[in-house]
């Protein structure tokens, strides 16, 4: 895999009533192939609209986003570049396996339902493969969520908070799964988290503060 997920001296300001609010303040960022990044910082750093803009979900004032492969980073398809969200998106509907065959189907996988389950047992949800999300816990919806953005082995994987309903056991054994599988094949992993095990299992840490990096 070559390339580099990169935000360049990125802003961002909002109305909120008659305030101005900064969420960026001139932020630059890099992910490369095969690391693992954690992205700190308290409620209102900035972290999330940082992840909106390299995802292509909102434009920043200023600055540029560069998407390996693509010119729009919205655009940019799920073996580019796939997500955890903080809100986890399964369809009620489906069951975890269908779930996570999703982009395995998009992408032109042979068998999307046995690369879905592979990736599932991956992450210790084998025995609910044919559960649907509402009879799973939330913990388990996330390991699925997780388990949606990396059936494909995407060039770059980007997460916000994916440890939050997990215990450290399981938080370990997700972030050993994701160094030791999937950054270690190349995947370049940026994770938003407070989490201290995500800090300890990362190859380097940026801090957000006030919209800054800070450090």
């Amino acid at each position: 895999m070559t390339g580099t997920l990169r935000a360049i001296d990125l802003h961002k300001s909002y109305r909120r009533g008659r305030e101005q609010v900064h969420a960026l303040r001139g932020v630059s960022i890099d992910v490369q192939p095969g690391e693992v990044v954690a992205l700190l910082g308290r409620s209102g750093s900035g972290k999330t609209t940082l992840l909106n803009c390299l995802l292509g979900w909102e434009r920043p004032d200023r600055g540029a986003v560069e998407v390996p492969g693509t010119a729009v980073p919205a655009e940019a398809p799920w073996s580019t570049v796939a997500v955890v969200p903080q809100r986890f998106g399964l369809l009620d509907e489906l069951t975890l396996a269908d779930n996570v065959a999703l982009p395995a189907r998009l992408a032109g996988l042979p068998d999307p339902r046995a690369a879905a389950i592979e990736t599932l047992e991956v992450l210790r949800l084998g025995h609910l493969v044919d559960r649907t999300p509402d009879e799973v816990s939330l913990g388990e919806q996330q390991r699925t969520a997780i388990a949606r953005a990396l059936v494909v082995g995407p060039r770059f994987l980007v997460a916000d908070e994916p440890t939050g309903r997990l215990d450290e056991d399981l938080s370990i054994h997700v972030l050993t799964t994701l160094r030791e599988v999937y950054a270690a094949a190349g995947t370049g992993v940026l994770i938003a988290s407070h989490d201290p095990v995500v800090v300890a299992a990362s190859d380097r840490v940026v801090r957000l503060g006030d919209g800054l990096v800070e450090g």
